[in-house]
């Protein structure tokens, strides 16, 4: 355990030329295409917020896939080629592994009545266009229409009423 926010990793941010670092051999985190694109829109629309995390040779522990879309012409002119590392300093292959399962199973999923919420704000409150939400936040039409109509549901079917009607209850 790392006592102390100067023993913090984060403390110790370098940037790096993206071309120092390499990918490992044993990650088992795969991200589709459409997923790569928003984490290219991402980083392009909000900068680097997270950096990647690699050993002192390079070989990287977790972020390969922002270190694979800072190959991206526009991302990497947005920092001259330089990507954000820590350096970790596992003491076996083994822990480098678990860490890299730790930071990929950490970041947890979506709901689906959060997200409808989410995008029915986007719309309704921040008054963003159904293409814009497609574009920023990586969906497809279809998507942002049923997590729309999605959101809210519950209270469109009660408002002025104490609660569901018994037809919607169920019996047992």
């Amino acid at each position: 355990m790392k006592h102390g926010r100067d023993q913090q990793p984060l403390a110790r941010i370098e940037w790096v030329p993206r071309e120092d670092l390499h990918a490992n051999g044993y990650n088992p985190n795969h991200v589709a295409k459409p997923e790569l694109e928003l984490l290219k829109v991402s980083i392009l629309e909000d900068g680097w917020t997270q950096p990647i995390v690699a050993r002192p040779d390079g070989e990287v522990v977790d972020g390969f896939h922002r270190w694979t879309v800072s190959a991206d012409p526009r991302i990497y002119a947005m920092t001259g080629g330089l990507v954000p590392v820590v350096r970790l300093q596992p003491p076996a292959h083994g822990d480098q592994m678990l860490s890299t399962i730790r930071h990929n199973r950490a970041r947890g999923e979506h709901g689906v009545l959060p997200m409808a919420a989410i995008v029915r704000r986007l719309r309704d409150e921040e008054g963003l266009t159904v293409e814009q939400v497609m574009q920023r936040c990586g969906m497809e039409r279809e998507e942002v229409v049923r997590l729309y109509e999605r959101g809210g549901m519950t209270e469109r079917g009660t408002q002025g009423k104490e609660g569901f009607s018994k037809g919607w209850m169920p019996t047992r």
